[in-house]
C-alpha cells in the first residue's frame, strides 16, 4: 500500500514550541536554514527514489522561489501550510480566508503548479473553527490534512475520525487526519516530534495499524528536524526546548529506514481513492 509522504517546511524559529518567545518581527534578522535543509530532504527522497508533498508557508516560497522550483522540477506536489504559521483558531474567518488566499497566490507563482492541499500550522483546525472547511471548500481546496486526532496540549481534536472523512454535506472537500495508531484506548501520533523523540518502532507500528485496517498513512515531519546544528533558544521554556531539540541527530537515519520499510507517493495522487472511501462525519459541522 503506498503511504501519503509530506513535509511541513518551516524553518526552525518558526514553530509553535517558540511562538511566545521569537517575535515574528524578528523572523527576518535570524539565520534562515530552510532552503539548505529542503534540500537536504530532497536528496533523501531522491536517495529512496519517492516523492512526496510539501505543505509550505508562503512566508518561505515569498524568499526562496528557486527551492519552490527545485521541488517541484524533482516531481513533489506543492500544498499550502498557510503564510506565517499562524495558527487557525487564533484568527477569525475572515483572516483565515485571506491568509489562505495570500499565501496560495505566493505559492503557485513559484511553482508553477495549482495548489489544492491544505495543511492547518500545528494541526489547528479543531472544533474551535467550525467555518474552516468551509472556507477551504469555498476557495477550490480539494484536501485538507489539518486535523490530529489526539489529546494534546498545543492541538488536537480527539473526537475526529483518524480515517479520511468529509466535513461538508454539499463539497467534495477530504479530510486527510494525520497517521494515529490505538493503544489502550488511546489515540499515538506518528511523525514529526513523536517520531524524532519516540523509538522507530512506534512509527513503523502506526504505519502498519494504519494499514492494516485499510487506509493508506499520511507521515509528515520538517526539514529542521534532520539539522542537528540549528541555533539554539535559550530563553524558551524548558518543555518546548525538549520538545524541538530531542532526537535531532537521530532524524535522517530514521526517515531513510521508513522510506525503506514501505511504499510513499504525494497526497494529492492518493487523493482519489481515499476519497472514495472518506464517509461523511455529522460533528465536524
Amino acid at each position: 500500500m503506498r503511504n501519503g509522504l509530506s513535509v511541513d517546511i518551516e524553518d526552525w524559529f518558526q514553530v509553535g514550541a517558540f511562538e511566545n518567545t521569537i517575535d515574528r518581527a524578528d523572523w527576518p534578522l535570524l539565520d534562515c536554514r530552510v532552503e539548505a535543509n529542503c534540500d537536504a530532504v530532497l536528496a533523501l527522497f531522491a536517495e529512496a527514489g519517492v516523492q512526496g508533498t510539501f505543505f509550505t508557508l508562503g512566508w518561505i516560497a515569498e524568499r526562496y522561489p528557486a527551492l519552490i522550483r527545485r521541488i517541484v522540477a524533482a516531481g513533489h506536489e506543492i500544498a499550502s501550510h498557510g503564510y506565517d504559521h499562524a495558527r487557525v483558531f487564533n484568527l477569525s474567518a475572515d483572516q483565515f480566508a485571506a491568509d489562505l488566499r495570500k499565501s496560495r497566490a505566493i505559492l503557485e507563482d513559484a511553482s508553477g503548479t495549482a495548489v489544492t492541499g491544505y495543511r492547518a500550522p500545528s494541526f489547528s483546525v479543531d472544533p474551535r473553527t467550525p467555518w474552516a472547511h468551509v472556507i477551504l471548500a469555498e476557495q477550490g481546496y480539494a484536501y485538507s490534512s489539518s486535523v490530529a486526532p489526539v489529546v494534546h496540549d498545543h492541538y488536537g481534536w480527539p473526537d475526529s475520525p483518524r480515517h479520511p472523512w468529509r466535513p461538508l454535506p454539499d463539497a467534495d472537500l477530504v479530510e486527510w487526519p494525520v497517521t494515529t495508531a490505538r493503544f489502550a484506548g488511546r489515540s499515538i501520533a506518528a511523525g514529526g516530534g513523536f517520531m524524532r523523540i519516540l523509538p522507530y518502532g512506534v512509527t513503523r507500528w502506526a504505519i502498519q495499524q494504519m494499514n492494516a485496517e485499510g487506509y493508506p498513512a499520511i507521515l509528515y515531519f520538517h526539514p529542521w528536524e534532520i539539522d542537528p546544528g540549528q541555533p539554539r533558544v535559550t530563553n524558551a521554556p524548558l518543555r518546548s526546548k525538549l520538545r524541538h531539540y530531542s532526537g535531532l541527530s537521530g532524524m535522517a537515519d530514521k526517515l531513510r529506514r521508513m522510506l525503506g520499510d514501505f511504499a510513499w507517493d504525494r497526497a494529492d495522487r492518493l487523493l482519489p481513492d481515499i476519497a472514495g472511501r472518506a464517509t461523511p462525519w455529522r460533528k465536524a459541522a
